[in-house]
C-alpha cells in the first residue's frame, strides 16, 4: 500500500515518508520530517523542523510538533524532535526540539499517549508508555521515565525527574523530583505515597510491593536527614530491585531537591 496524502495537504520538498504513511487534510509536513511506516496525520496537523515520527504514531488534528522552541536563548541552532513508534499525539498536543544549552534533542519514548493540549517543551527526556492526560504542561529540561501518569492539568518545572511508575494527580504543581512508584499530588506538590495500584497493574510481585512500602516508610520518616536515611536501609530491602531503583534514583543526584510527604499520615 502506498502513502495516501490528501490533495488539500502540503509535504514539502525533502520530507521522508515511510510506507502506508496517511496525511489528512489541511496537514503540513516539513522538508526536514521522516515519518515512519503507517504514521497516520488525521488533519489539520503540523510536523516541522528536524522530526523523525516513529512508526503507527497517530497524530490529531491542530497538534504543533516541532516548532522552534519556546525558549528566548534560542538562535535557531539546529535541534532535533524524536518521537517513538505507537505514540498517539491527540488533539492541540505541542512539542518542541532541544535547545544548544543542553544535548540538542528532545525525545519522545515508544508507545506514549498525550491527551489534547498536553505540551512537552524543549530537551525533555521521555521513557515509554507514559501518559499525559489533557492540558498537562512539562517544562524544559526534564527527564520523565517508563509508565509514569500525569493527571489533566499537572504543571512540572523545569529541570525535574518522574521516576518510572510515579503517578501525578490532577492539577498538581511539581517543582521537586518524584521517586519512583511515587505519587505527586497538591500545589505544589508533596509526595502522597506510593502508586501501589499503578504497581498491581503493572504485574510487580507482592514481595516487592511490601519491600516498597517499608523502604518507603523508611526513608521519609523525617528522623533522620533523607542522604542517612539512605545509607541505613536494611539489607533485605535493597536486595528489591524496586527498592534499588528508588535508591538509585535519590543517589543520582539532580538539579531539583525531591518531592517529601507533608507528614507522618502519608508515610503508609
Amino acid at each position: 500500500m502506498s502513502s495516501k496524502i490528501h490533495a488539500s495537504a502540503v509535504v514539502e520538498d525533502g520530507a521522508t515518508l515511510g510506507k502506508d504513511v496517511e496525511i489528512g487534510p489541511f496537514c503540513h509536513v516539513g522538508p526536514r520530517v521522516v515519518l515512519g511506516d503507517g504514521v497516520k496525520l488525521i488533519s489539520h496537523a503540523v510536523v516541522t523542523g528536524i522530526t523523525t515520527v516513529g512508526a503507527r504514531t497517530r497524530i490529531f488534528p491542530f497538534a504543533s510538533i516541532g516548532h522552534e522552541p519556546q525558549d528566548l536563548k534560542f538562535q535557531g541552532e539546529e535541534t532535533t524532535l524524536t518521537i517513538g513508534i505507537d505514540c498517539v499525539i491527540r488533539e492541540g498536543v505541542t512539542m518542541n526540539p532541544g535547545t544548544a544549552g543542553d544535548n540538542s534533542r528532545t525525545v519522545i519514548g515508544d508507545r506514549c499517549v498525550f491527551l489534547a493540549n498536553a505540551h512537552v517543551a524543549h530537551d525533555c527526556i521521555l521513557g515509554n508508555n507514559i501518559i499525559f492526560s489533557n492540558g498537562v504542561m512539562v517544562a524544559g529540561h526534564c527527564k520523565i521515565d517508563d509508565y509514569a501518569i500525569l493527571g489533566g492539568g499537572a504543571g512540572v518545572h523545569q529541570f525535574c525527574r518522574i521516576g518510572r511508575n510515579a503517578f501525578v494527580g490532577g492539577m498538581a504543581g511539581v517543582e521537586n523530583d518524584v521517586i519512583p512508584f511515587g505519587v505527586a499530588l497538591g500545589n505544589r506538590a508533596y509526595l502522597g505515597g506510593l502508586n501501589l495500584v499503578g504497581m498491581k497493574r503493572a504485574g510487580i510481585a507482592r514481595e516487592d510491593i511490601h519491600a516498597a512500602r517499608a523502604a518507603y516508610r523508611h526513608l521519609f520518616s523525617r528522623d533522620v536527614p533523607l542522604v542517612d536515611a539512605v545509607k541505613s536501609l536494611p539489607g533485605e530491602l535493597t536486595g528489591s530491585a524496586v527498592v534499588q531503583s528508588i535508591v538509585d534514583f535519590i543517589t543520582a543526584g539532580a538539579d531539583r531537591a525531591l518531592c517529601t510527604p507533608r507528614n507522618r499520615d502519608e508515610l503508609d
